[in-house]
């Protein structure tokens, strides 16, 4: 067994773990292995080991990747911050984008979406703890979004993002985490298509999966510390 095998396995373990503590069933939830920095080989072992989902950070590096390893069928998440001027590769090469936080990068998908491919998958980033260096709208700003996105015909909203601010407490990632999934149920009475809370990373997990999430995005468990400086030349 490779290392990257043995890490998902151990990752999977805990998902499901986390799951029945809070009567969850396991497969509700979806595992996206974030391959940010990683090389295309690394992804190959992961894809190996049964894993379909990946999450890239960098435009271009992820682009890189998806065209190595197109003939894997592999589903690719955008889970960046978005520029403008990137826009156009992620709507031709992902199939979901994750940091939707402003109409006029859901337009610009829109219209570069290509029309013979499947509708682009959005979350709305949801900046849940306010902070200044984070991107993502407030709470009250979530339904006029929310409703401009969901008229885009080449984007299907899907659901929400978040990234909580680091808690040591259990009890306070809980609350977080909770304040994420009673918005997702709430835009559920809008849009019942929408089914997706993309929530919990390595330290909150169990808590994001308590309160009701269904994607959580895990790296260095998967892949081992991260190599900054093989992204150099591809940052954003």
């Amino acid at each position: 067994m490779t290392s990257i095998e043995h890490n998902l396995q151990q990752v999977r373990q805990r998902i499901s773990a986390a799951a029945s503590q809070c009567g969850r069933d396991p497969q509700e939830i979806t595992l996206l292995a974030v391959s940010k920095t990683k090389p295309a080989s690394a992804v190959a072992e992961a894809a190996a080991a049964g894993q379909r989902c990946f999450g890239e950070n960098y435009v271009q590096e992820g682009v890189d990747k998806i065209q190595l390893l197109a003939d894997l069928n592999l589903v690719w998440h955008f889970i960046g911050p978005l520029q403008s001027n990137k826009s156009r590769l992620v709507a031709e090469n992902f199939d979901w984008c994750h940091t939707v936080d402003r109409l006029r990068i859901a337009t610009r998908l829109n219209e570069q979406r290509p029309d013979n491919a499947e509708p682009l998958n959005v979350l709305i980033q949801v900046n849940i703890s306010d902070e200044q260096s984070k991107s993502g709208i407030t709470l009250a700003e979530l339904p006029a979004l929310a409703q401009a996105v969901a008229q885009l015909p080449r984007l299907r909203l899907r659901g929400l993002m978040a990234i909580p601010a680091p808690e040591a407490e259990y009890e306070r990632q809980l609350a977080v985490c909770q304040q994420m999934a009673a918005a997702l149920k709430e835009l559920q009475s809008d849009y019942p298509e929408v089914d997706t809370l993309s929530l919990g990373m390595s330290d909150d997990m169990d808590a994001a999966i308590a309160a009701g999430s269904t994607m959580v995005r895990i790296g260095t468990a998967i892949f081992g510390a991260r190599d900054y400086g093989s992204v150099a030349n591809h940052n954003n």
